[in-house]
């Protein structure tokens, strides 16, 4: 009895200087040398059918300690073509380059955009990209339903109804409240394939979420509540996705690497080009 006795907490012990250095292994302080020469181009724009000054925004990669947002490229040549005329971007401020006012995409168009650079960055001073424009789909309507069970304060869901076409297609959906925009980044957009109802009517599956705990989400009686659906490429569903992902809460012990995310910006460019139509669907939210 006594022998087991010591071997057990001979066991004990081993395994308690085993963890320590663990411990000690997982804090000890590590100097990581950054490559930070290697400079790249910055892409981000859309062309959707909306009738408005489309932006196509480009800047360059920074070091990892630069706090500032990415200095925008100034002096590029940028001109956007979708198969039957081209037109040349206008540069409204440093980095921001603008179609006209009364520009619009047209569905079934390969919209191609071409950058120039006025200095080459890493040795390349060329870019191009393209995204094609599916026809669109439009919501036949929309329904605010309100979970006081989801969350510390509930939550508003926008529920669609609509057809879904027999192909496989690709969405992603906005949220506005009262004209604002709530999610106004990537990572806040909804994104998803149709495997679950391809070809069958949706009847009410949910496709933006409204946080009452959040002030900016906050929702009244009589608030007008709107979706923006957009049918994407797969291409730009994939990147969205790898986004939200690489943006998201990882647990460090257990998750990949970091990676960059894969866009379709020519010569080593990173960002996405899109084209894709849009449409809007709205409801007045009544009381709980």
């Amino acid at each position: 009895m006594k022998t087991s006795y010591i071997f057990k907490n001979l066991k004990a012990f081993a395994f308690l200087v085993a963890l320590s250095a663990f411990v000690s292994s997982c804090t000890e302080k590590i100097d990581i040398k950054l490559d930070e020469g290697y400079t790249r181009l910055i892409v981000e724009g859309t062309i959707t059918t909306d009738t408005t000054a489309h932006t196509i925004s480009l800047s360059h990669t920074t070091s990892y300690y630069y706090s500032e947002p990415a200095p925008g490229v100034t002096g590029a040549t940028v001109t956007l073509s979708d198969g039957e005329a081209e037109i040349t971007l206008a540069e409204t401020e440093p980095g921001i380059y603008q179609t006209p006012a009364d520009y619009y995409g047209i569905p079934g168009r390969t919209y191609r955009l071409n950058i120039i650079l006025d200095s080459p960055i890493s040795g390349e001073d060329t870019y191009t990209a393209s995204s094609y424009m599916f026809p669109g789909v439009k919501l036949d309507s929309i329904k605010a339903a309100y979970h006081d069970d989801w969350g510390e304060e509930g939550f508003y869901e926008l529920q669609c109804y609509v057809l879904d076409p027999p192909s496989t297609d690709f969405y992603q959906f906005k949220t506005y409240k009262n004209g604002v925009l709530i999610t106004d980044t990537l990572s806040k957009v909804l994104i998803t394939d149709d495997r679950f109802y391809n070809g069958n009517y949706t009847n009410g599956i949910g496709i933006g979420f409204l946080d009452q705990s959040k002030p900016k989400e906050k929702v009244a009686t009589n608030d007008r509540l709107s979706v923006q659906t957009s049918r994407i490429t797969e291409e730009y569903f994939n990147f969205v996705t790898e986004l939200q992902i690489q943006s998201g809460y990882q647990t460090p012990l257990f998750s990949g690497p970091p990676a960059n995310i894969k866009g379709n910006i020519s010569n080593g460019a990173v960002g996405f080009f899109a084209a894709y139509p849009v449409s809007y669907a709205h409801t007045l939210v009544s009381e709980n």
